[in-house]
């Protein structure tokens, strides 16, 4: 099962992936109803019929389909040759509809945008060289199709295409929202509190709807892979802030869509936002990639004391500060107090690509 948001590449890389493969390849798009009809009947007759003389059906955009956790498993079941691979732009009801019937039997990805990483090895950008494009990256994010558009123009008339036309597509094809123009209001509303703490109740007091729609519509956001939140970290309840979340976007070019602002970072008040956003999901990304499982946090006391991202991995803590040019930081006394097993650094312009090796 691979994951991703719309746009970013999933379909093309199973077909990749897939020009190697030398057995007979069923392809399908769940969008279409006579496959659609078949794959959700629960009938192995019908479902063995469509699969006849294939060796590995891939499904794309599986999410569409009801009960798709269901057929799968009497195919998995029943042909334990047939070889399966699907697609979903939603986690939303992908997963409600595949995790617990075919719990064990399946291996998930997740497709981020483009890595730093990746782009530096298709591009062969020196450590000067990138940091140039940085300001870019920050600018128009890390989609695939991004990179294929010369003009910053272009560029911006596609992600804005991209928040209004597919952004919202699968919450209110899947799910019933009562007021779908709160979710983009609130959504707008996060855009700009990145890497700051987000308060639940008062998102809801400007919404002006209950504090579970807005805990409800969040969830959404994050299972549609457009947002992700950080929890607070904490060894002492008393002193740790831990009730709030962080709230980040997956790539920056849908979060300065959704603003509206794609001016240059020496002209806005939000590049250390816009750098502690892209550290973190790099991070993130990097790590997928190398296969480190890791679980992520922020770090603040009600003191004022704070790191922006805290890593827990293998029993290790790592704190990290983030600070948007060549500004250099020094490890909070609280954290040392709390935690005097665990890693600090101070991440900025000049040492950045070594934190995302």
């Amino acid at each position: 099962m691979l994951y991703g948001a719309r746009q970013v590449g999933k379909t093309t890389l199973v077909r990749e992936v897939l020009k190697n493969y030398k057995g007979k390849i069923l392809e399908i798009n769940a969008g279409e109803q006579p496959n659609w009809e078949v794959l959700s009947s629960r009938d192995f007759s019908k479902l063995s019929t469509l699969v006849e003389g294939y060796d590995l059906l891939f499904i794309d955009e599986a999410q569409r389909i009801p009960d798709i956790g269901i057929n799968l498993k009497i195919l998995h079941d029943k042909l334990p040759g047939l070889k399966i691979i699907v697609t979903g732009s939603s986690s939303l009801n992908l997963a409600n509809r595949v995790k617990e019937p075919l719990t064990g039997r399946t291996w998930t990805y997740t497709l981020y945008p483009f890595s730093l990483d990746e782009w530096r090895g298709s591009s062969g950008a020196n450590a000067f060289e990138t940091g140039v494009e940085v300001e870019k990256f920050l600018r128009y994010g890390m989609y695939p199709e991004v990179f294929s558009f010369e003009s910053s123009a272009r560029k911006e008339q596609y992600l804005k295409e991209i928040t209004g036309s597919y952004l919202y597509k699968d919450i209110l094809a899947l799910t019933s929202i009562k007021f779908p123009e709160k979710l983009v209001q609130l959504l707008k509303m996060l855009a700009f509190q990145i890497g700051g703490e987000v308060s639940v109740q008062q998102l809801s007091n400007s919404l002006q709807i209950h504090r579970e729609a807005v805990l409800n519509y969040m969830d959404l956001l994050e299972k549609t892979f457009v947002i992700f939140r950080l929890g607070g970290y904490n060894r002492n309840l008393r002193k740790e802030v831990t009730k709030m979340s962080k709230v980040y976007f997956y790539d920056l070019g849908i979060r300065n869509a959704v603003t509206g602002n794609f001016n240059e970072l020496n002209s806005r008040t939000d590049a250390g936002q816009l750098w502690e956003n892209f550290l973190v999901v790099e991070r993130m990304k990097q790590n997928a990639c190398q296969q480190r499982f890791v679980s992520y946090y922020f770090w603040r006391t009600y003191g004022g004391s704070e790191l922006d991202l805290v890593e827990e991995a293998g029993g290790r803590l790592s704190g990290f500060e983030f600070k948007w040019g060549n500004k250099k930081g020094k490890a909070p006394q609280p954290w040392m107090d709390a935690c005097p097993e665990a890693n600090y650094d101070c991440i900025n312009r000049d040492n950045f690509l070594e934190f995302l090796k």
